[in-house]
């Protein structure tokens, strides 16, 4: 037997079982091999495949198709988002390819800056220079708006008049911005306040006054900074607020190393008075009476003549040859004794000559001005309320239970909250303290996702799923196509050999022949006469010795005897 073993030709058995395939059976080897160098191919790609991460996202159709046209020349890979939000690159390329772009000026967003003063042509009229400016200044301001989380896209309209020397009152500039909000997000009045003054500083003689802010909706977001008719503006609900936060905290801090953290509630509401009055008032004191009065100016005038004794004087009659009476000036303090003058100015009878004395005194008029203008944001009235939970203790065995805290005890407290307030009874404050029991927090339950729901496993599953559907795919693909044509190709050339090695050593007779072998396999004629004990004793050796050559023979007799022979 292993003469005859190494009398084979071991090059020749792949080319004898190969050619013992059928076509069928090539075919399906042929396909089987491919379908795994594919698999193997696929796997080693979708392994090596990076990650794609958002590039830009929310761009106009513009900016979308001038992004793609700079990723096609550079050559970088490119994916859309599902509904084709945004444009995805590979994740370690994001950055440099964001640079690249920005040096391109891309994306442009929409709106033009100052950049397109870069490209004035020759020969622009001064009202060209000035509309691009105005444009320039318009689009660098909504880029800076457009910088802000909740702001989707804004547009802002400057009104620039053209100043003119010749005008004594100059129009003053004014602007308005549109803004398109993010869905769901919305800006508070700190925002607004800092879009307009934004705005109006970046404009020479720009009020914030005159910054207009509307959402696309067409609600006016910015106010005039005048206080409303109808009620608080918002600088005054924030006094409010932060009046009556801070007399809570008051409470909170006074109470909580007494009652524990938790078991003290407050409420304080504080009624602010925002009355604005002014009040003026002029008051004139006299000059008479026991005040002294200051002489501001005296003016006086004295006029006389040379007594004429011999001369008649004056109209005859009683009143010339009586003595005139004395005179008072009110204003002017007491008047000086002056004789009665006649018709023509003369002196009396008396012969005291002709004279003529005037004065005139000016005072100082005392006047008081008083302007008080009453302050705003006193508080008019404080409100509190106060709820204190029962005092909690624990026994010796760790029960926890709650009593009632004593009239004494809420006294205490009453007194505590009066001090932290500022309690005043003229003015109508009142202090409402109440001992109640609070309910026990529940602890918030922290829900846990099961194992096969947590988002990190479905991505691990996702990821084995696909490695293990590739390796049964590859498993099917050796097992239906290659297995067979390579167990056909390993078994065709070497069975008919060793049957001949068998036969030959054995000497036994082919079943097809008609005759018994030697281990008494029957025979299409019928039965034969056994051999000789020698011989069956040589060939029951063989089989002990070599019981898979033998059972392989056996085999091949059974596999290849004619049905119905």
């Amino acid at each position: 037997m292993e003469a005859t073993a190494q009398s084979l030709p071991i090059p020749q058995a792949p080319t004898r079982g190969l050619a013992a395939l059928s076509t069928r059976q090539k075919l399906f080897a042929l396909a089987g091999t491919a379908a795994l160098i594919a698999i193997v191919a696929a796997s080693v790609i979708w392994s090596r495949q990076p990650d794609y991460r958002v590039l830009f996202a929310n761009l106009s159709d513009k900016d979308g198709g001038a992004v793609i046209a700079s990723l096609s020349q550079m050559n970088v890979p490119y994916r859309f988002a599902p509904g084709g939000g945004a444009i995805l690159v590979p994740e370690d390329k994001v950055h440099d390819v964001r640079l690249k772009l920005a040096s391109q000026g891309l994306p442009r967003g929409g709106t033009v800056g100052f950049e397109l003063l870069e490209t004035q042509k020759f020969g622009v009229t001064q009202f060209q220079e000035r509309l691009n400016f105005q444009r320039g200044l318009e689009g660098e301001l909504a880029r800076s708006i457009q910088a802000l989380a909740a702001v989707q896209n804004a547009r802002v309209h400057l009104a620039l008049p053209a100043q003119n020397g010749f005008l004594r009152e100059q129009q003053k500039p004014s602007a308005s911005v549109l803004l398109a909000l993010h869905p769901g997000r919305s800006l508070d009045r700190g925002q607004v306040a800092g879009i307009v003054h934004l705005v109006a500083a970046s404009v020479p003689d720009l009020a914030p006054r005159q910054v207009s802010v509307i959402d696309q909706n067409g609600t006016l977001l910015s106010a005039d900074g005048e206080n409303s008719a109808n009620g608080l503006d918002a600088s005054q609900l924030n006094y409010m607020r932060r009046i009556e936060t801070s007399f809570n905290q008051r409470v909170l801090d006074i109470l909580e190393p007494i009652m524990g953290a938790g078991n003290v509630r407050a409420q304080i509401t504080a009624d602010i008075d925002f009355t604005q009055s002014e009040s003026t008032a002029e008051q004139y004191r006299p000059n008479q009476g026991g005040e002294p009065a200051t002489v501001r100016s005296q003016q006086v005038l004295e006029a006389g003549a040379k007594d004429n004794a011999g001369a008649a004087q004056g109209i005859p009659g009683a009143l010339s040859n009586q003595p005139p009476q004395a005179t008072t000036a009110p204003v002017n303090g007491p008047a000086q004794a002056t004789q009665a003058a006649n018709a023509n100015g003369s002196a009396g009878a008396n012969g005291a000559g002709n004279g003529r004395r005037e004065a005139v005194t000016n005072y100082e008029v005392d006047k008081t001005v008083r302007v008080t203008r009453n302050a705003t944001g006193t508080v008019k009235r404080l409100s509190a309320a106060v709820v204190v939970n029962h005092r909690r203790s624990v026994d010796a065995e760790g029960k926890v239970s709650y009593a009632p805290l004593q009239p004494a005890e809420l006294e205490n407290i009453n007194s505590l909250v009066r001090e932290a307030i500022g309690f005043n009874r003229e003015r109508g404050d009142s202090i409402n303290v109440v001992n109640a029991p609070f309910p026990e927090a529940e602890q918030p339950k922290e829900i846990e996702l099961p194992i096969w729901q947590q988002p990190e496993n479905v991505a691990l599953a996702k990821d084995l799923g696909k490695q293990l559907a590739l390796v049964v795919l590859a498993l099917i693909v050796i097992f239906t196509l290659i297995r067979p044509a390579m167990k056909t190709m390993a078994r065709s050339p070497a069975q008919p050999a060793l049957k001949a090695r068998v036969d030959d050593t054995l000497d036994l007779p082919a079943p097809h022949g008609g005759s018994a072998g030697a281990l008494g396999a029957p025979g299409t004629a019928g039965a034969l006469p056994a051999p000789d004990s020698n011989r069956q004793a040589d060939i029951l050796r063989h089989a002990r010795e070599n019981p898979a050559t033998v059972a392989n023979v056996v085999r091949n007799w059974i596999g290849s005897e004619a049905p119905g022979s």
